[in-house]
């Protein structure tokens, strides 16, 4: 999401005071008095609110619509508030994913988790710490980012937690969980009734019997994308109500669909990412011993898909087959009996069954509904992940409707899921930020981003992370950003970079940064405070939180390209904190962004005084100089293009010099020949930029910087030609340096620039550099040659002198039209006067100015 000031050729180149609320007028009214002299109207209300007096019920209300931080910030205030954050009601759920929990952070919870029912978790070394929290009446743990949980991690937690009703770990792959640990948990939870695992190597019949024989009220499992799954001996736990196998490989559908038909509970299947035959799924849908069974969910089922004929039905027996060749929004919306042609639904499936407590007063009908929400929100995850081009129609026409109708879900976890997807599934290539239009305006035509938008006001911090993270990613499209800017999403965002959560932080900052690719929105980032809120979120991650210090960086670098916008950049303190990033961070991806910053700061010249504050600023130079030895090539082209730009100012030129610039610009102009145009041309630019100073074009010469130049000058890119050429063209004023000049063959080089460049820019430096050489001065040293301690080669000076003069009169010659000038001599008409004008312009001339 790079957005970059064009740069100007080089010539030659206290803690804040809180107001008191205002006080009310003092309105004279004809109230009738009483006997006493007194008005009978009762006094007004005072105009401050004293929070202390609140009823407990409310305040213990409020603290539970707050993150952690703010709940215990707010819990220090008093004792009364105190003592009611350790109300047993607050602490019936925690969400620990943002936080990573320790044995001893799980110990100093302990005391306020006796009543704790639902733990939600990140990693396995936080299940493994979740056992000193000593919930013993725990109901319910979910773990995901789980790939390195292993047996042993899962068994104790199973031991210690035997009232578990749930479990769920995934959506990662936890493929270090064998057979042992599940049946470790069906031994250890007898209570156990919905089972969810993602990735297991292996669950095999001894494991299905395992949960049959010891978890006599499973009513759910979902073994999701595992690598072997037995699919007959389900058949045996006849509790079952809902399946899923959702990814699973190595399942033989024809005795499974059998075994399952047997399942006199059994109200759903999920078969959705696998090898499902038609004739499986239909066998199931016609089968009379599941005389509850509702749904078949099918999505991306390339066999089924090519095994279904167009003929055939998606209903059978009142049951509905979701597939992604069928009406998936109208089968949804039928298992409710809610009338997807009612305006007020729209084509959100789910909205009539959230609305309607007739419906949702049905108990099975809400199970069915909140199981497809969940099974649903993470295929269709899954599916956005892996991409297959097959079906973007589906996604075009039914998916994004979907997934933000699955936003709406009164389960988190759904929500959070439904919201990556959106993010996910617009996504071509994420290196290069681009985005698939045609689906970021298919979620613009649903009414996605004000969706989002109020997603993101969520009091929970896992949700308000992943909807930043889709208006980010769509805000890459740009008729997105204008309605999320319209529909004052930039102020939302605004206000989140001031989270605590570091996810939070990053997927804000990259939504700031995207959107500040559009001109049109800088200011407004600007007005919301957002040029403040990136600065701080520098300084408030330092370490730790290098994809934050990244997006925040990239942002202030696309913001510093406004020159009003610089200027907020600098007030709010962002080149300390940009220099700071470039001395001290170590992130290379940091580092380029950081640096591309401060060559946007320093890109405006005599408008703003950036350029010089950069300077100024202690490090400054001296890092920029630095990472142009990186290892890292974009790290080395941001950092030469700030110095190019800050060459402009003469003090920041010569503390360039002195922090060793000359040195390491000609040895990166000596390795990025065969490098990317753009690093070529802001070495060139860098040591153009230098070269206006005698003392640095002297050295520039003797430190080897001619004949890289010279080779730059042969490059493909007019760019590389404006700057390369420009570069010799300052050498080419100490005669020393002409003369390398010709002895490296530099002449041909120029000579090919000046009649051949697409550059009319780069022609006329080209010749102007031959007009220099050959001014007379070099002769003189030619006689004793160049004072850099080196051998000189011989030379033919004045076959040189001839072949340069000669193309800087065929380059005048090229602004001459014989025709135009004999009708302008005749006729001294203004109009004709301002064509031959226009020949001879070159308009980008003006940056131009000459030493001395």
């Amino acid at each position: 999401m790079s957005r970059r000031v064009k740069r100007k050729l080089s010539h030659r180149k206290d803690d804040p005071i809180s107001a008191s609320p205002p006080i009310p007028p003092r309105i004279v009214s004809s109230a009738p008095i009483n006997d006493a002299g007194t008005s009978n109207r009762p006094p007004p209300p005072s105009p401050y609110v004293d929070w202390t007096s609140l009823p407990d019920d409310t305040v213990v209300h409020l603290f539970s619509l707050l993150s952690y931080r703010d709940r215990a910030s707010l819990s220090s205030t008093c004792r009364a508030w105190r003592s009611l954050s350790a109300s047993p009601s607050l602490w019936r759920s925690l969400d620990l994913r943002p936080h990573r929990l320790s044995p001893a952070s799980a110990a100093s919870l302990s005391a306020r988790c006796t009543h704790l029912r639902r733990l939600r978790l990140r990693g396995h070394a936080s299940l493994s710490a979740a056992v000193a929290l000593r919930a013993a009446d725990l109901l319910e743990i979910s773990v995901d980012s789980c790939r390195a949980i292993t047996d042993a991690v899962l068994s104790v937690a199973a031991a210690r937690h035997e009232r578990l009703r749930c479990l769920q770990i995934g959506p990662e792959h936890c493929d270090r969980v064998t057979p042992d640990a599940v049946r470790a948990v069906a031994l250890c939870c007898p209570d156990l009734r919905r089972l969810r695992l993602s990735g297991v190597r292996d669950v095999d019949a001894a494991t299905v019997s395992a949960l049959s024989e010891h978890c006599r009220d499973l009513s759910e499992v979902g073994f999701f994308d595992c690598q072997s799954l037995e699919g007959p001996a389900l058949g045996s736990v006849t509790s079952l109500r809902f399946v899923s196998v959702s990814g699973a490989r190595g399942i033989k559908w024809g005795p499974t669909a059998q075994a399952w038909c047997k399942l006199p509970n059994l109200i759903a299947v999920d078969v959705s990412r696998t090898n499902v035959t038609a004739g499986a799924v239909s066998r199931l849908m016609s089968s009379s011993s599941s005389p509850n069974l509702k749904a078949v969910v099918a999505i991306d089922c390339p066999v089924l898909g090519d095994e279904w004929g167009p003929t055939a039905s998606s209903s059978c027996k009142g049951r509905i087959l979701l597939a992604v060749f069928n009406d998936v929004l109208k089968g949804i919306s039928s298992l409710s009996s809610v009338d997807m042609k009612n305006p007020d639904n729209g084509r959100d499936p789910f909205f009539g069954w959230r609305a309607s407590p007739s419906v949702a007063a049905d108990r099975t009908v809400d199970d069915v509904m909140m199981w497809l929400e969940w099974v649903l929100s993470y295929s269709l995850l899954k599916i956005a992940e892996s991409n297959p081009l097959v079906l973007n129609e589906f996604w075009l026409k039914q998916g994004a409707a979907l997934l933000l109708s699955l936003m709406g879900s009164s389960q988190e976890e759904v929500q959070e899921r439904a919201a990556t997807g959106i993010a996910t599934f617009v996504v071509i290539d994420d290196e290069s930020a681009i985005i698939d239009s045609s689906r970021a305006e298919a979620v613009l035509v649903e009414g996605g981003v004000r969706k989002l938008l109020d997603l993101a006001r969520s009091a929970r911090e896992g949700i308000q992370s992943e909807a930043a993270k889709a208006i980010a990613n769509l805000s890459v499209n740009a008729k997105v950003a204008k309605t999320v800017a319209e529909e004052g999403g930039i102020g939302i965002l605004a206000d989140l970079a001031k989270s605590m959560n570091r996810l939070v932080a990053e997927e804000v900052a990259g939504g700031l940064w995207n959107l500040s690719v559009g001109e049109e929105h800088k200011g407004a980032i600007a007005e919301a405070g957002g040029v403040k809120a990136l600065v701080d979120l520098i300084f408030k991650w330092p370490s730790g939180g290098e994809g934050v210090l990244e997006r925040a960086a990239g942002a202030l670098a696309n913001l510093a390209a406004d020159d009003k916008c610089s200027m907020e950049v600098a007030l709010a303190g962002g080149v300390h904190a940009l220099v700071m990033l470039a001395r001290s961070c170590k992130n290379e991806r940091v580092q380029e962004q950081a640096a591309r910053a401060l060559a946007n700061l320093a890109a405006h010249g005599d408008s703003n005084s950036n350029n010089a504050a950069v300077g100024q600023e202690a490090g400054a130079l001296e890092a920029l100089v630095q990472l142009t030895c990186s290892q890292d090539e974009g790290v080395r082209q941001e950092a030469a293009g700030a110095l190019w730009n800050l060459s402009f100012d003469d003090k920041n030129r010569e503390a360039i010099a002195a922090a060793g610039g000359v040195e390491a610009l000609v040895t990166l102009a000596q390795t990025c020949t065969t490098a990317s145009q753009g690093l070529q041309e802001r070495a060139a630019g860098a040591l153009w930029g230098l070269s206006v100073s005698e003392a640095n074009s002297i050295a520039i010469g003797q430190e080897g910087g001619v004949a890289p130049l010279i080779a730059l000058a042969r490059s493909n890119s007019e760019d590389v030609h404006e700057t390369a050429a420009g570069a010799l063209w300052n050498l080419a004023f100490n005669p020393g340096n002409a003369l390398r000049i010709v002895e490296e063959g530099g002449v041909p080089a120029l000579v090919h620039v000046c009649s051949s460049s697409a550059s009319k820019m780069a022609r006329f430096m080209a010749a102007l550099a031959l007009a220099y050489m050959f001014d007379g001065r070099m002769d003189e040293v030619a006689l004793i040659g160049p004072s850099s301690g080196g051998s000189s080669k011989t030379v033919n000076l004045d076959g040189a002198r001839r072949m340069a003069l000669k193309h800087i009169e065929a380059f005048v010659h090229t602004f001459l039209d014989p025709q135009a000038f004999s009708v302008a001599a005749a006729s001294s008409a203004p109009a004709f006067l301002a064509q031959i004008a226009e020949l001879a312009r070159i308009q980008e001339a003006g940056h131009l100015r000459c030493r001395c």
